[in-house]
């Protein structure tokens, strides 16, 4: 039994997946921590998962101007003081960081203390704490097809993003049953990542009645702290009533994914790989202010590879033509979920456990202390 220490704080798309791996080491018999940040969404979905033990650690993301900077400074050495203390402590045999402002802590302090660490890139335009932190790590795990010069070739693994093991297609009739939705109305679901986006849910609630007009459902996740929450009653032009439900928050995407006839999403790559693992079509509007415009980069290899149509935002004011257009074309949607079925075929976590076992094979100390459980 060896022991792991995961960062991956911040938001959903880095949350996620460090669950994922998380079940994955614990199923073959290691030991895990998870760091996450002070965020709300961390804490509202780690929540769910008891069995596993979460440490909330300090840090704040990068921002150019002068105060956000200095911030950013201040909570990063604060937080790599945090990681080193706590790697002397829990003396783990290798440590994983997920991208984002809680990887670069840990990145370091497990340099420092030397102890393997690996770093996994989800999105197609590598991020911050990757480009500059890949030097320091044992194994870079980076998308299908994507390379850095920054980093060896022999450092580089190509994988997919490892998805929670409660994340799968299920019979559409059972997921609307379950979520107590209407069986026979199309439905469109509406998300914004982990964070909301204002622009989406704004587009949602100034089309209602075209929607209604159309008998089209609709279920649009917020984000904490954007809109209100609550359902508004419609009628088709027929008479027959249907529902558009707004929610903050969303810790059924599983069955929400699997009731939707079409999602209109944002362009996370852990929100991807999920419409991947449910099969779900999708037209993606990326976030056009994304770090480096990774959103684009995802949602352009997301089309290409035939799971669903991209719409820029300044286009925002089409969109609701393409979802008619869409939603009701049955051939159009068994072709998007057959690509989709396609593009699911490589097991992500399986490849990254293996590795990760490999990594720490040849480091790990053979001492009484491996069998304590974390404290």
């Amino acid at each position: 039994m060896s022991r792991f220490v995961i960062s991956c704080g911040g938001t959903g798309g880095h949350l996620s997946p460090g669950i994922s791996l998380a079940e994955g080491l614990r199923a073959r018999g290691h030991d895990c921590l998870l760091l996450i940040s002070q965020k709300k969404v961390d804490a509202r979905l780690s929540e769910k998962y008891p069995e596993l033990q979460f440490e909330r650690m300090p840090g704040t993301g990068f921002a150019w101007h002068p105060w956000g900077f200095l911030r950013c400074v201040v909570t990063q050495t604060q937080a790599f003081w945090f990681c080193l203390r706590l790697l002397g402590r829990v003396r783990p045999e290798g440590v994983v960081g997920f991208g984002g402002f809680t990887s670069a802590p840990l990145v370091l302090a497990a340099w420092a203390r030397g102890r393997p660490a690996a770093l996994h890139e989800s999105n197609r335009v590598p991020g911050l704490a990757i480009r500059t932190l890949g030097r320091f790590a044992r194994r870079v795990y980076l998308p299908p097809g994507i390379r850095l010069r920054t980093i060896r070739a022999s450092v580089t693994r190509h994988v997919g993003l490892p998805v929670r093991r409660e994340i799968c297609r299920q019979p559409q009739a059972a997921a609307r049953a379950a979520l107590g939705l209407d069986l026979a109305q199309r439905l469109l679901v509406v998300l914004g990542g982990s964070q909301g986006a204002s622009a989406l849910n704004d587009w949602a609630r100034s089309h209602l009645e075209f929607f209604a007009a159309q008998g089209i459902a609709l279920y649009v996740v917020t984000g904490l702290g954007k809109g209100r929450a609550g359902t508004v009653e419609l009628k088709t032009p027929a008479g027959i009533r249907l529902g558009a439900t707004f929610t903050p928050f969303c810790d059924r995407m599983a069955e929400l994914m699997s009731a939707a006839d079409l999602v209109v999403s944002r362009a996370g790559a852990g929100t991807l790989a999920e419409l991947i693992r449910c099969e779900t079509p999708a037209i993606l509007v990326p976030y056009p202010e994304a770090a480096d415009d990774h959103q684009q980069a995802n949602a352009a290899f997301f089309e290409k590879q035939g799971g669903g149509f991209v719409l820029p935002q300044p286009q925002l004011a089409q969109l609701h033509a393409e979802v008619g257009d869409v939603i009701f074309n049955d051939w159009l949607l068994r072709k998007f979920r057959g690509n989709l079925r396609r593009m699911d075929r490589t097991n992500s976590l399986e490849l990254m456990l293996a590795d990760l076992e490999e990594i720490i094979r040849p480091a790990r100390p053979a001492r009484p202390a491996d069998r304590v459980a974390l404290a």
